[in-house]
């Protein structure tokens, strides 16, 4: 009989996860300025506490962080979108110089014999779909920006009832001082992990942006700002931001530009995803590498591309919420990285 309830039961938690992710999915538009206002919230409340201690009245300290937050999206807001409109005028250049490239490519391979459809060759290689696909996620990007004054808003919400938040949660875990001392502690790990990653995601664009300038590459700035904002989705979004400025480097012909340029690519991401991220971050997330991927997938479907610039925080969020109860602490467990676990003690 207990055993037949205990099944009912996890039947009811599996029923009551798909009507709340059917609602978030539904709610999508809602749900990403929410998370987004969060998410920046919760890194610029540092900022805040820092000016605040150097004496800075808590208003101006205030009026002076959003104002640079308003000036810098402006700023990204205009260069992404000034970019990718010269991008997609040019695209049908582009597409035809690199189907030259192949072209030359195949030719020089069957002066060695090899017998190569070209024209079966370039009906696969499908670049009207990829650049399609470009300037698609380009023109995602583009659209976050434009919601961008509800986000400004709900930051300017947040911020302003950030002490307030603190006295209520200590009026609801009042008689447990474990579960506010836990989420004290989550809450300075998600503020680190932000704050870690926007400064490797400033340094993975400014050493793009240098390293494009150097070879020559257009759009230097387009390509800089997907690279900082790429560098937020964890395994697959530094590969995904390089190959725009590969492309473009491999369709001038000057192939030894372009494997310099690969390389170079991969110095700047292993460096910083593998040297610096680790020494500053730590080793607080502890989750699985494949959770981490799936959660890319899982929350891309659900949000779009914002969910997977928020898959980790979010999944990290869960993570810690499901160990704070015994009865989904299984779960926190599967989601954990059981060998950073160990590592720790």
């Amino acid at each position: 009989m207990e055993e037949k309830t205990n099944v009912q039961n996890y039947f009811y938690y599996l029923a009551t996860a798909v009507v709340i992710i059917a609602g978030i999915k539904a709610a999508s538009e809602i749900v990403i300025i929410l998370l987004l206002s969060i998410f920046i919230a919760s890194i610029l409340s540092a900022f805040l506490k820092i000016l605040e201690d150097k004496k800075v009245p808590k208003f101006i300290a205030y009026v002076i962080l959003l104002f640079v937050l308003t000036i810098i999206t402006f700023l990204l807001s205009y260069m992404v979108n000034s970019s990718l409109a010269s991008f997609s005028a040019n695209l049908p250049t582009y597409e035809t110089k690199i189907k030259s490239s192949i072209i030359k490519i195949i030719s020089y391979i069957e002066n060695y014999g090899f017998a190569i459809d070209k024209e079966q060759i370039l009906k696969t290689l499908n670049f009207s779909y990829f650049f399609n696909f470009t300037t698609g996620l380009l023109g995602n990007i583009s659209a976050v920006f434009s919601k961008a004054l509800l986000v400004f808003i709900g930051i300017a919400f947040i911020l302003s009832e950030s002490k307030l938040l603190e006295k209520k949660l200590k009026v609801i875990f009042k008689s447990d001082h474990n579960r506010l001392s836990n989420f004290k502690l989550f809450s300075q790990n998600l503020q680190k992990y932000f704050i870690v990653k926007t400064f490797t995601s400033f340094l993975t664009g400014l050493f793009i942006f240098i390293a494009l300038i150097f070879f020559n590459i257009e759009y230097p700035i387009l390509w800089a700002i997907i690279g900082f904002l790429f560098n937020f989705i964890p395994v697959i979004g530094s590969i995904v931001a390089a190959i725009p400025a590969i492309l473009l480097s491999f369709i001038t012909g000057n192939f030894e530009i372009t494997i310099w340029l690969i390389i170079v690519y991969m110095v700047i991401n292993i460096t910083i995803s593998n040297v610096l991220e680790p020494k500053f971050m730590g080793k607080e997330l502890g989750l699985s590498p494949m959770v981490i991927f799936f959660s890319l997938i899982f929350w891309g479907w659900i949000l779009g591309i914002v969910g997977m610039f928020l898959a980790v925080p979010i999944t990290m969020t869960l993570k810690i919420a499901f160990e704070s109860t015994n009865n989904t602490k299984w779960i926190g467990v599967l989601l954990s990285d059981l060998n950073t676990k160990r590592k720790r003690h």
